[in-house]
């Protein structure tokens, strides 16, 4: 147990499982009361709880649940203070190198088969010092930022260690040479290129598929980039060949192989719509690619990066607001960060639940609560079968259906929206938590 202390523990779920449920992470409203709000604030500041604590915890259940093939996409976000920074105290710049602010970089789990969010596997939480841009530059890789991204390579490795094969993602602020070189065992890497590196027999990256053949043309869905888009399918045609890339001239690197053999897959779009980007993705891999399937392949482990990009919008303006928080100190605030990046991710669990995932139900919540949540089940549904619950007793789909009824879903109607959803996650979280009193014979 991360938290050294079950109650503590006990508190951070509840946390987490009111954050999912009311959609907010204003202390005010996850406490319900002024005692309550005080209560949240005094566990955000307690010695016991910590980032990595709360990571740490998350990542147990995640590894747990990850047998099978799985993605570790990795990003990262920035939450800006700009107009909210009145009191902030102990924050750095943001990315704009002016306003006080923070950076979060997780790595998100996805079921390679169902495309499903899995759970957290590692994040880390920071803001930048006052150094000077000249010093960063000195500093050895370890010792900068960007050596976050092989952080999470390595996290990933060892966390999804049971997991039959482990693929890490992640665009082009990765494109770093260590994370080629110093690649885990066991881990794949699907990189989307950013620089136009050397190549050992002359001549750049960006060119090295310029006189090869087509492997073939295939469709990807392409997700949409914010609110109000709609996802669209793009005709890609596909190359792909071995590169030898150079290690590039930086004394900080001697240490690091002289050449790297990587695949390169290169995806671009034909015949874009009028007014849309046309896709195109320079990939390096690990994957051994000869033809077009496997090529498809990579393309698709690599579309499957969007999902990082819905658990930031979950986190952020387009969910829980993070950056809205008043929370005014470090401290605290990466705490609720922290807690809030799992309750994203929770989110967007039940929201694929709703769809009819075939996750389990212990993505999201223990197992101990299954006899519980059938008996809920059994009072919620009618006398037909379109108003019983269609799905297998150990699945997350079974979860989700009970949380719409308690919501106030009526089956026969169009499917839960968002708010049925969390005010019936809010009502099934009490209820299994009065169930837990009632098993240790307290009142709930």
């Amino acid at each position: 147990m991360a938290f050294g202390d079950i109650r503590v523990a006990q508190r951070a779920d509840w946390l987490i499982d009111r954050i999912a449920a009311l959609g907010t992470l204003v202390l005010r409203r996850i406490g319900e009361t002024r005692a309550g709000e005080m209560a949240v604030h005094g566990f955000l500041s307690s010695p016991y709880v910590s980032v990595d604590a709360i990571v740490a915890t998350a990542a147990a259940r995640t590894a747990k649940q990850c047998g099978r093939r799985v993605l570790a996409v990795q990003d990262t976000t920035e939450i800006n203070f700009a107009g909210r920074e009145k009191k902030r105290r102990g924050f750095g710049t943001a990315g704009d190198g002016k306003t006080p602010g923070f950076f979060i970089h997780p790595v998100i789990a996805v079921d390679v088969e169902t495309e499903a969010v899995v759970g957290l596997v590692d994040a880390a939480i920071w803001t930048r010092s006052t150094r000077r841009k000249a010093e960063r530059r000195d500093r050895p890789f370890e010792e900068k930022e960007s050596a976050r991204w092989h952080a999470g390579c390595e996290a990933a490795a060892a966390i999804l260690n049971e997991a039959s094969a482990v693929t890490m993602v992640s665009d082009r602020e990765s494109d770093i040479y260590p994370l080629f070189a110093r690649r885990p065992e066991r881990l794949d890497l699907i990189v989307r290129a950013a620089h136009d590196r050397n190549l050992v027999d002359g001549g750049g990256v960006f060119d090295a598929l310029a006189e090869a053949k087509p492997l073939g043309t295939v469709k990807v869905r392409v997700a949409p980039r914010g609110p109000g888009e709609k996802e669209r399918i793009a005709t890609v045609e596909l190359r792909a060949g071995t590169v030898h890339i150079k290690r590039p001239r930086n004394n900080r690197l001697d240490d690091l192989p002289e050449v790297i053999e990587l695949t390169l897959v290169e995806a671009r779009e034909v015949n874009a719509p009028n007014g849309k980007t046309a896709l195109h993705w320079r990939l390096y891999t690990t994957y051994a690619v000869t033809d077009v399937e496997q090529a498809n392949e990579v393309v698709q482990l690599y579309r499957l990066r969007w999902r990082i990009e819905q658990t930031f919008r979950s986190l952020k303006s387009d969910g829980l607001a993070l950056e809205d928080s008043q929370v005014i100190d470090t401290k605290r605030m990466f705490n609720l960060a922290a807690l809030g990046l799992v309750a994203a991710i929770r989110i967007i669990q039940l929201v694929d639940a709703r769809d009819g995932s075939p996750r389990p139900a212990s993505d999201v919540i223990d197992d101990t609560f299954a006899d519980a949540l059938q008996r809920i089940s059994k009072k919620l549904e009618g006398k037909t079968e379109r108003q019983k619950n269609p799905y297998d007793p150990g699945s997350l789909a079974f979860v989700a259906w009970i949380a719409a009824r308690m919501g106030g879903w009526n089956c026969y109607y169009k499917p839960p929206g968002p708010k049925t959803m969390r005010t019936g996650w809010n009502r099934l979280a009490a209820t299994l938590e009065g169930y837990v009193l009632a098993t240790q014979g307290q009142d709930p």
